[in-house]
């Protein structure tokens, strides 16, 4: 069962209980001892504040108030404004009204309360919830946007500002790019350089101290961001998980273990994946493992692995993906944000630091091994996710004891990445008519290397193949067997082999092999136009043109020393050990 709850600051529920409990609230700007000292200061607020009303007090004061307001949330919101705004004393207050006698300003005034409090300018801007940081983060109310003002006007505005009201400021302008600090309250040297930073960024004069009407545009700025995140506090009490997660852009869609999935919505691109599973170490690097093959982790990105936690990040012309686990209590919790390269990275930026921030495991629950019935079972899927596949697969054979491999140079072509067996990666060394070159970006140390022959096996002898022809699904090579039919090509090039083999595209670059187990050469695709060969019609380059380019390309080549024929175990053994599956990823 998942619990979704906003995430609201306690000010702000405080608040909203306040506002039921009175029927009618007023602003105090300040109270005189003489009807005259308060007219003249009535009339005074009056030119530049509506709502004026003065009202006789017990003791022959009198007070100067605004209102009346239907609640009190929005008395305190004009309050607060017109404090910042230094239009009204620092020490005036709301009150209910309760002591307030005849009204003595304006001539005639009313004391019935509206329907709807008059407003002071536009409409108060809709609170929602932020989400959770490091720090305590106030919650972040954009005032009425008052005119410009002076250098001078703008620190006695500033100084008006509460310590939270100052939070609310840097976190605005750390989340704007300009401010990265701690978020403290203090306007130390780091925010004023944040501020000038703003200001210069947006055409004003780099002064360090904002205006109100540019501190309102900086809050701004971060709280439509917020409003599109609407940031939430979700609690998956199925999966043991309590977290905070962007609900404007994903909504909860299935349980499959070991994923809680929040697909996209509104087509916003936007994934989530709650990760729980039971499990100790030894799951947790199975898992890392697994993870990098699905296709929701592009290949290009940081891989972080500790005893109890990793860090998974990749990034492709799609998607940007980031993923977090941890070892706890026997379970296996994390999460993954799946966002849209595309897309707003500023927004990507807000719901990665707060999933980050509030990410916390229950201990209570964890998704068991298997949830519901029917589940799909596909060798291309993982929970319900889509596997990354190579783009395409290729066999090779180790030349040396460095661990180098020759391969087809058509495998290779235009790859981001080539690996071997899956787990290593390579490089390219060198590519030439047809042949490549391919080193281990890490120390190798392959069973068995490659011997060669230059003694070509009679017309018709047997010959073998080792290679991947299904792609790699079986786990190992397979043998191919076949016989020789020419020494040449069908146009008589003198450096390519014919055989009587029937072979599979991912066959291309296995070591050919005389029944020796020496290497004579290596199945090659050829073009040939557009006829339609017999499906037993097979190539391969020949020894000499294989020599010719490991040799140019700084390998020593072993030459095969015995004569003697291997049995059927001893060749399929050798062939295995010395040939690699050679994958290309887009």
């Amino acid at each position: 069962m998942t619990r979704i709850s906003a995430a609201l600051p306690l000010s702000l529920v405080a608040t909203l209980f306040a506002s039921t409990a009175l029927a009618d609230a007023w602003v105090q700007i300040e109270a005189q001892p003489s009807l005259t000292q308060a007219t003249k200061a009535a009339q005074d607020y009056a030119t530049q504040l509506p709502n004026v009303m003065g009202f006789e007090l017990s003791g022959r004061w009198h007070a100067i108030a605004l209102g009346p307001y239907a609640t009190e949330a929005e008395a305190i919101a004009t309050l607060t404004q017109l404090r910042a705004q230094g239009l009204i004393p620092r020490d005036s207050y709301t009150t209910d009204g309760t002591e307030y006698r005849t009204p003595f300003f304006p001539v005639g005034a009313s004391l019935t309360i509206p329907e709807a409090a008059p407003q002071m300018a536009d409409e108060p801007v809709e609170q929602v919830a932020q989400p959770t940081t490091e720090e305590t983060v106030p919650e972040i109310v954009v005032p009425q946007e008052p005119l410009d003002e002076t250098p001078a006007q703008a620190r006695a505005s500033e100084r008006e500002l509460d310590r939270d009201a100052r939070m609310a400021l840097q976190v605005a302008l750390r989340f704007a790019g300009f401010y990265n600090s701690s978020i403290d309250g203090a306007f130390g040297n780091g925010t004023r350089r944040a501020m000038s930073a703003w200001q210069e960024a947006n055409g004003h004069e780099a002064t360090g101290v904002l205006t109100t009407k540019q501190r309102n545009a900086v809050l701004a700025a971060y709280q439509a961001v917020v409003d599109k995140l609407s940031i939430t506090r979700v609690t998956d009490e199925t999966a043991g998980i309590e977290i905070d997660l962007p609900l404007g852009l994903v909504t909860f869609d299935a349980y499959t273990p070991p994923f809680a999935k929040f697909k996209s919505k509104d087509d916003s691109g936007v994934q989530v994946m709650l990760i729980s599973q039971s499990g100790d170490e030894d799951t947790l690097g199975g898992l890392y493992e697994i993870l990098q093959t699905l296709k929701i982790v592009p290949v290009e990105g940081e891989r972080s692995r500790k005893k109890t936690s990793f860090v998974l990040t990749g990034s492709d012309a799609e998607i940007t993906t980031h993923i977090e686990a941890t070892l706890t209590g026997g379970t296996v919790k994390g999460w993954a944000l799946i966002w849209p390269t595309s897309g707003d990275q500023t927004q990507r930026k807000m719901a990665l630091d707060a999933m980050k921030q509030s990410f916390t495991p229950l201990r209570d629950a964890v998704l068991p091994d298997a949830y519901g019935e029917g589940a799909e079972q596909n060798i291309d899927l993982l929970s319900g996710l889509e596997i990354r596949r190579a783009e395409r697969n290729g066999t090779g054979f180790y030349v040396d004891k460095e661990g180098r491999v020759a391969t087809s140079a058509a495998t290779i072509e235009s790859c981001a990445r080539v690996t071997l067996d899956d787990t290593y990666d390579a490089t390219v060394v060198a590519t030439d008519d047809g042949l490549a070159l391919l080193a281990p970006t890490e120390t190798l140390a392959p069973i068995a290397f490659a011997a060669f022959d230059s003694r070509l096996p009679r017309l018709q002898a047997d010959v073998t193949a080792a290679g991947y022809a299904y792609d790699g699904r079986l786990g190992t090579p397979t043998l191919n067997f076949g016989t020789m039919q020419e020494h040449a090509g069908l146009n008589g090039e003198a450096d390519v082999l014919r055989l009587n083999m029937s072979t599979r595209p991912s066959e291309a670059g296995a070591p050919v092999m005389a029944t020796t187990g020496g290497v004579i050469g290596m199945l090659a695709t050829l073009d040939t136009g557009s006829r339609a060969l017999p499906e037993d019609v097979a190539f391969a380059y020949d020894m000499e043109k294989l020599a010719t380019f490991l040799s140019g390309n700084g390998v020593s080549i072993a030459a095969a020393q015995s004569d003697t024929d291997l049995s059927s175990e001893e060749l399929i053994s050798q062939a295995r050990d010395m040939t690699v599956l050679v994958s290309c990823w887009n």
